[in-house]
């Protein structure tokens, strides 16, 4: 299925883009990096490429080209996405390409982007928490769709939940929902049985929550 809808969603990219330099990065594809990251973290979090385009050109504030990996946007807002590959960003780098790092990430932060720089390395080795990532950055601009079934404070409380990298008390969800703590807690528990959260740490009254990435 991945296969499928990447490939699609690159060929409609690629067939859509009027600028002659995009046009070619996307003809000669993506880096391994990218693709990872696509292939184990954005696509099973999120189940499509909605929004998102790959390679992004922007002007810099030289007046020449930069492309980001990934630009999001939903709505018309900017979110950013940069695979940062060991080498080049962190082993290898000098003064010269670390200066214009910053200049690079100023230029995004004033032209109103929300940059998300993820590591390659986390991507290989830890693609579930990377997807906790791209759900709370996704978060920041627009809510994913969740199960009709569940009712109005079971979806909120999910809504809350992807937006949070950290697990959720049952505290927090009460003061999120404007509940009691009790009720907020047999929701959580009522998302656990469901398989929609799993039990993060603790047990019985002093549990933690968080999203069951695997029910999905």
């Amino acid at each position: 299925m991945f296969s499928r809808m990447f490939h699609d969603w690159l060929k409609e990219e690629t067939a859509a883009e009027p600028g002659r330099r995009r046009r070619e990065i996307l003809e000669n594809g993506l880096s391994r990096g990218s693709i990872a990251f696509l292939r184990d973290v954005w696509y099973p979090a999120v189940g499509h490429f909605t929004d998102l385009h790959p390679e992004w050109e922007l002007r810099d504030l030289g007046g020449g080209y930069r492309y980001l990996d990934f630009a999001y946007t939903p709505g018309g807002a900017r979110g950013a996405i940069e695979i940062q590959g060991f080498g080049p960003h962190a082993r290898d780098l000098d003064a010269t390409r670390f200066k214009d790092l910053c200049w690079r990430h100023s230029y995004l932060a004033l032209e109103g982007w929300t940059l998300l720089p993820v590591a390659y390395l986390s991507v290989r080795d830890e693609p579930e928490r990377c997807q906790q990532l791209i759900l709370a950055f996704i978060g920041k601009f627009t809510s994913l769709d969740v199960d009709a079934a569940l009712s109005w404070t079971e979806a909120e409380l999910v809504r809350f939940a992807r937006r949070r990298l950290m697990p959720i008390t049952p505290g927090e969800a009460a003061v999120h929902l404007r509940v009691s703590e009790k009720h907020a807690r047999r929701l959580c528990n009522r998302l656990a049985e469901k398989d929609i959260f799993r039990v993060a740490n603790g047990q019985m009254r002093y549990r933690t929550y968080e999203m069951n990435l695997s029910s999905r």
